[in-house]
């Protein structure tokens, strides 16, 4: 079927680093309603905020990978299609005129779906489409949205074509331009509110974006682009939007709540910190959360300066949830303020699709599902990820394997071609497989679910020695004659999957008996003890090589190649080039679990 090519309305009244201006339409008069006070009258309104976050290209409630419905063991659903049911509600009960819909960000990254209109059927192309994330949000009427760090991952042009073709700003008030040091983009969006009777409410929302955007794109901003704090920039921009007559400040913020950083201390912001500015800036009422991942229904934080309360809400990722904001306003001495905020939360699992989004977008939906579809190879065994964070399993392999070949191609004839190249390569997922018999590219998708790209940085032994270190302290410590649970055996100290690595190329063993930073033994290379001094290329991906999961020695080594074509893709082309998936290509046990000793399987 054909594109929906239509070409959208450019959003108005966005200058490069201003204020998007909207002005609503009165509001019904129930909405501000005078309610009697002892002794006097006060007008009063009421304002709702609804935010969604870390969407990732997820429209329907729908498993590109699975090629099935979106199924998971809490029951939850996802897509845009299902929070635009919700936003209907709500506008439906409060009024369309009295609310305002927001996200905080990671929107055109994180499915086949927007991997689509960003490679195969790229949005930049001439006459090109016009990127699903942007139909659907524009239909459901998005009033602005902060800046993610995966809205950097396809490169600068991506982003500033789907802003282009979004209807609502796009806001981050710390994306500066290198040069300038100026905002790149709208630091901030306001928007009025009619109320009968009384001065309109005037309700400013200010975006702020990750620090960290310069350590895991760096190839895309480095030079062009730099992220200060969040904390700073906001005491920089709320005192403003305080002068030019904000009744109600909202931040929606595409940072965690948490204070922690994953990339240690190479930077000097911390990557979660939303909880921090609102602690440490006055004036806001309320910030959307975002990145995480995590839901936190309402979460009330004290401003330092001030000893008011303001009121944080992060939904579920992937449209599982939608935050909902409630204000009240009183209208008293001259002006609007804030008499209270609460927060909730809607699940999209309590309704169906929006048809109108299921109508926008089934075109598209459908020539994902039939790329992903393509049949690229044949498997001789099936292939699984479901123990692999605790045993070398051959599909982790594969990744190491094609990253191999394709470094060691990449840099044959150079003065690099004669060392050895080794890879790394992380368990992404828990449930990845690839079935005996027919692969897909949907079934190698699966097993690398994110945009990363490959580079080369050249280590020494001891190098290695420190980065396998600092990998298994992903395991908890587990004394020699205690039980094992598989469940509690990883993740130690909250570290994700996919910054625990496998590093193909050497032999060694695990021992989690150990405390951390003692655990590698039996470490060799080409069956002899590694020589600390010797030199290796490491196959890395570039969210590692530029910092992210804070590996030692990585990001500051030599880095001798990198390419733009996705990890995913290359694996692609190298079970098509072989036409047949054999573990014996590839397949080889180099590390194990044990405990002084003793092999834990």
């Amino acid at each position: 079927m054909p594109l929906n090519r239509r070409k959208f309305l450019k959003k108005s009244a966005v200058t490069g680093a201003g204020v998007a201006l909207a002005g609503a339409a009165a509001a019904p008069a129930a909405q501000a309603a005078e309610k009697k006070k002892p002794g006097r009258h006060a007008k009063r309104y009421s304002l709702t905020v609804m935010g969604t976050t870390d969407l990732h290209g997820h429209v329907f409630n729908w498993d590109y990978f699975k090629d099935a419905e979106y199924a998971d063991a809490a029951g939850n659903a996802m897509g845009l299609a299902r929070v635009s049911t919700l936003v209907n509600q709500i506008r439906d009960e409060k009024g369309r005129r009295n609310t305002l819909l927001l996200d905080a960000g990671d929107t055109i990254q994180g499915t086949p779906l927007t991997y689509y209109f960003a490679k195969v059927d790229p949005i930049t192309a001439k006459g090109g489409p016009v990127h699903p994330m942007a139909q659907a949000m524009n239909a459901i009427g998005y009033d602005a949205a902060a800046l993610g760090n995966h809205e950097f991952n396809y490169g600068i042009e991506t982003l500033r074509k789907f802003e282009d073709q979004c209807r609502f700003p796009l806001l981050g008030a710390n994306a500066l331009d290198a040069k300038t040091l100026k905002p790149a983009f709208p630091p901030y969006f306001i928007k009025r509110f009619q109320v009968p009777g009384a001065p309109p409410v005037k309700v400013a929302v200010l975006g702020l974006t990750n620090p960290g955007i310069a350590i895991w794109d760096k190839a895309y901003v480095q030079g062009k682009l730099t992220f200060p704090g969040l904390e700073e920039q906001a005491a920089k921009w709320v005192p403003k939007l305080r002068s030019m007559g904000a009744d109600v400040v909202v931040v929606s913020a595409h940072s965690g709540s948490s204070g922690t950083s994953s990339y240690g201390d190479q930077l000097p912001y911390v990557e979660n910190s939303a909880a921090l500015v609102a602690q440490q800036v006055p004036g806001i009422d309320a910030i959307l959360v975002g990145h995480a991942h995590v839901e936190i229904p309402e979460l009330k934080v004290t401003n330092k300066a001030t000893g008011k309360t303001v009121v944080l809400s992060e939904p579920l990722c992937y449209a599982e949830r939608l935050s909902v904001f409630d204000f009240e306003l009183v209208f008293e001495k001259g002006r609007w303020s804030v008499e209270s905020v609460a927060a909730s939360l809607r699940d999209a699992k309590t309704v169906a699709d929006d048809p109108k989004i299921t109508r926008l977008l089934k075109d598209e939906h459908a020539l994902v599902v039939e790329y992903v579809n393509q049949v690229v190879g044949t498997a001789t065994a099936t292939l699984t990820t479901v123990d692999a964070r605790y045993k070398d399993a051959p599909i982790i392999d594969l990744i190491t394997k094609v990253q191999e070949d394709v470094v060691k191609a990449a840099l044959a004839g150079t003065a690099y071609a004669s060392l050895p190249v080794i890879a790394q390569a992380s368990p992404f997922s828990r449930t990845s497989q690839i079935p005996a018999g027919n692969v897909t590219i949907r079934d190698l998708s699966g097993l690398y679910v994110y945009d990363n790209t490959l580079v080369a940085k050249l280590l020494t032994g001891a190098q290695v020695r420190a980065y396998l270190e600092y990998s298994a302290e992903y395991f908890v410590q587990t004394a020699a004659d205690a039980a094992v649970d598989t469940e509690k055996l990883t993740n130690a100290g909250g570290r994700p999957d996919y910054n625990y690595d496998y590093v193909s190329g050497f032999s060694y063993d695990i021992d989690i008996a150990q405390a951390a930073g003692s655990r590698i033994k039996n470490l060799t290379y080409n069956g002899a003890a590694l020589d600390d001094a010797q030199q290796f290329v490491l196959a890395v991906n570039n969210y590692r090589a530029n910092g992210g999961g804070a590996f030692p020695h990585v990001a500051s080594a030599t880095e001798v190649w990198s390419e733009s074509t996705e990890i995913r893709t290359r694996i692609a082309e190298w079970v098509t080039a072989k036409g047949v998936l054999d573990p014996a290509d590839f397949a080889s046990v180099d590390w194990k679990l044990t405990r002084n000793g003793t092999p834990v399987f």
